[in-house]
C-alpha cells in the first residue's frame, strides 16, 4: 500500500527542520558567545592575578631588603658596642694606672 503525503505535509515538515535548523543554530551562537565572555572574564582575573602577584613580589623584595639593612644596622651597633666597651676598659685601665703612679693619690 503506497503511502500518499499531500504537499502541504511535506512544505510543513520542511518549514519545521528549517526552524528546528535555526533554533539549534541559535543555541549554538548563544553558547559560544557565553564561553566568549567567560574567556573574557577568565583573562582579566589572570590579569589582576598576575598584576597581585607582582605587587606582592615587590613587597617581598621589600621587606627581605629592610631586614639585610636593619641586620647590618644591628651588627654594626654591636661592633660599637664592644668598641665601646673595649674604650671604657681601656681608659679604666689608665685610670688605675694613673692612680697607681700617682704620688699625690692617697
Amino acid at each position: 500500500m503506497p503511502l500518499l503525503v499531500s504537499s502541504g505535509v511535506i512544505v510543513a515538515i520542511i518549514v519545521v527542520g528549517v526552524i528546528v535548523l535555526g533554533l539549534v543554530a541559535l543555541a549554538m551562537r548563544r553558547r559560544s558567545e557565553q564561553h566568549d565572555q567567560r574567556r573574557t572574564a577568565a583573562a582579566a582575573h589572570r590579569d589582576q592575578a598576575a598584576a597581585i602577584n607582582r605587587s606582592a613580589e615587590q613587597s617581598k623584595l621589600a621587606a627581605e631588603e629592610q631586614s639585610a639593612r636593619a641586620e647590618r644596622e644591628r651588627l654594626a651597633a654591636e661592633e660599637q658596642a664592644e668598641r665601646a666597651e673595649r674604650e671604657r676598659a681601656a681608659a679604666e685601665y689608665h685610670e688605675t694606672q694613673a692612680r697607681d703612679i700617682d704620688p699625690d693619690a692617697t
